[in-house]
């Protein structure tokens, strides 16, 4: 395993070949009254991330939105080049069925739309970035990496963001449920809360005033390791959740479909913070399993469910990297030997799982064959899942040695096929018809 800073590095140096800025957040005018900034590692979030006492009824609407500055942007002739970005906070439904409010962001490309059709919309889910709020990406947009000695944060997904941008696509980014918003911690890899998020904020972006994308504009999603989940479960979602928002295509990279496998798989590796970002979303949305967390949780594991609470990745990778749950526990046991203990934990991960239902449109499926952070069967399970139930799947296996360790092996195919995914989901876009190579799939890896 690296050493938990060179694997930093790593992505700090990424960060800073976007632009970085590390400065804290400005505190945002309270449009509502109601509101009121709060800290977090440090870092003052915004007064507009704090929902109204009262929500809208219907899903996707706005609640409030403010401009947004980013942190590349050029003047051009037409205006800010790649885009103009506008901050939103819309209404979604939570995996309980409660009304929730979520932030994201909307940015206008300055270039022209050259495919057929009106210029199309693509919403970007997120891939992992902590639980903190933080860690929003719609903040990451403003400040690529914050480094204030309480916490690293490095938006990481703002180069698909400009790719697509670059290419006259419009694009909206949601930060999930209870990231960035203040009243509820983030659910990370619900799959329920992941796929609403994404599909509300087609909705949202749609309804701004100043953005070019109506309800004719074609639609895509694009994610990758959590935001992957979330596309490929708002794929199956949108036929009973958001008709009025049809897929032209989805590109799923890495989408941990089985809970139980990337539990397992996450438990001791770079990246084992987000054992406690999953438990601490299990009990935020489930509160009935609270007395089995208390049961087998320990005071050194609950303590570091609450430390994570409020961490990015980067304090996860230098606070947690490499650390066993087995330290967790009372009993000595690992989160996977709990879960196997426990029939209230495997019904409840079995819920999360992405494969059950046919995904709208067409869809694309990448995982590295050696990724074993979001371990690579799995993901090929969830392929083989929808080609059974007549789905049109695109199955692209990202051939990349492994090179020992886990985070690395699992952010390499993000970047290696980047480019191919965004180039598959703009012909969607433009109206040109997908393949499947479902009939390839007992041969390949």
């Amino acid at each position: 395993m690296p050493p938990r800073p060179r694997m930093l590095a790593a992505a700090i140096v990424a960060a800073l070949a976007l632009g970085a800025q590390a400065v804290p957040a400005a505190a945002a005018d309270n449009p509502d009254g109601d509101a009121a900034t709060t800290t977090s590692r440090g870092v003052e979030i915004p007064a507009f991330y704090t929902p109204p006492s009262e929500l809208p009824g219907a899903d996707g609407t706005l609640i409030r939105h403010e401009p947004l500055p980013l942190a590349l942007s050029l003047p051009g002739i037409d205006g800010p080049l790649p885009g103009r970005a506008t901050r939103l906070m819309y209404k979604s439904t939570d995996a309980n069925g409660e009304p929730v409010a979520v932030t994201g962001a909307y940015i206008e490309p300055a270039a022209r739309w050259r495919g057929d059709g009106p210029r199309p919309l693509v919403a970007v889910a997120p891939g992992t970035m902590g639980q903190g709020d933080q860690c929003a990406a719609s903040m990451a947009l403003e400040h690529p990496l914050r480094l204030n000695g309480q916490t690293v944060s490095v938006g990481y997904e703002d180069l698909s963001v400009y790719r697509l941008l670059l290419r006259g696509v419009a694009v909206v980014v949601t930060d999930y449920v209870g990231l960035g918003t203040t009243d509820r911690l983030h659910t990370y890899v619900n799959r329920v809360d992941g796929a609403h998020a994404v599909l509300d904020a087609v909705r949202a972006a749609r309804s701004l005033d100043s953005a070019s994308v109506t309800s004719e504009s074609r639609v895509g999603l694009f994610g990758y390791s959590q935001g992957g989940g979330a596309t490929a479960a708002a794929a199956e979602l949108q036929p009973s959740y958001a008709p009025d928002v049809p897929l032209a295509g989805t590109y799923a990279g890495a989408p941990p479909a089985d809970l139980t496998q990337v539990t397992k798989a996450i438990d001791g590796s770079d990246l084992a913070g987000a054992l406690g970002w999953s438990l601490n979303g299990f009990l935020q949305t489930e509160p009935a399993l609270r007395p089995i967390a208390d049961r087998y949780i320990n005071e050194a594991g609950q303590d570091a469910l609450k430390d994570l609470s409020t961490m990015c990745v980067g304090d996860a990778l230098f606070g947690y990297g490499g650390d066993s749950s087995t330290d967790w526990t009372k009993t000595g046991q690992s989160i996977s030997d709990v879960i196997r203990a426990e029939p209230a934990l495997q019904a409840f991960l079995a819920e999360q799982r992405i494969g059950s239902l046919k995904p709208a449109g067409p869809v694309r499926v990448a995982t590295g064959t050696s990724d074993d952070l979001v371990p690579h069967g799995q993901a090929r399970r969830l392929a083989v899942d929808w080609c059974g139930k007549g789905a049109q799947v695109t199955y692209v296996p990202v051939l990349l040695p492994g090179v020992g360790s886990g985070l690395l092996n699992h952010f390499a195919p993000l970047l290696t096929d980047q480019g191919n995914a965004i180039s598959w989901l703009t012909d969607r876009l433009s109206g040109e018809p997908a393949g499947s190579n479902c009939w390839t799939m007992p041969v390949q890896p």
